[in-house]
């Protein structure tokens, strides 16, 4: 199973809004959000939630790559999340999310019996390339137990 496919049967919403999963590595997660005329704004773009949606899955699939070998021993969880829209999106929107720590040293701090916090940065795009929103969500990797 991809990581797309994991994410949409364990994260109805991210099924609801039909996201496509581009790309899912380590290093990038990319996602797209497809127009739908259903998940509109008020001015015909796509509504503020779905964009906050599409990004936080964005990340949610990075880190689910960076981090799926941890699972066993803890549980990936968003902390705290900023969203800034910077221009009307208006069509498909897509989110690439990286990774803002490296993996060993995550696993390190987790290794040592901490609870690392590490932030993962979201651009939002549409189809023009032009950054309609910008996202940091702060993950935490909270052992079992």
């Amino acid at each position: 199973m991809t990581t797309g496919e994991l994410l949409a049967a364990t994260v109805p919403m991210a099924a609801t809004l039909n996201l496509e999963f581009l790309e899912t590595t380590p290093e990038r997660a990319v996602v797209r959000l497809p127009d739908q005329p259903a998940y509109h704004n008020h001015i015909q773009g796509p509504h503020a939630g779905a964009m906050f949606t599409l990004a936080e899955s964005a990340s949610g699939a990075i880190v689910l790559e960076a981090f799926g070998s941890q699972l066993q021993r803890a549980v990936p969880l968003a902390v705290k999340a900023e969203i800034v829209y910077k221009k009307v999106a208006k069509g498909v929107v897509t989110a690439t999310a990286t990774l803002g720590r490296p993996v060993d040293e995550v696993v390190a701090e987790l290794d040592a019996g901490g609870r690392p916090e590490f932030p993962v940065t979201v651009l939002i795009q549409r189809e023009d390339e032009a950054v309609t929103g910008e996202m940091t969500v702060i993950w935490t990797l909270r052992p079992h137990g």
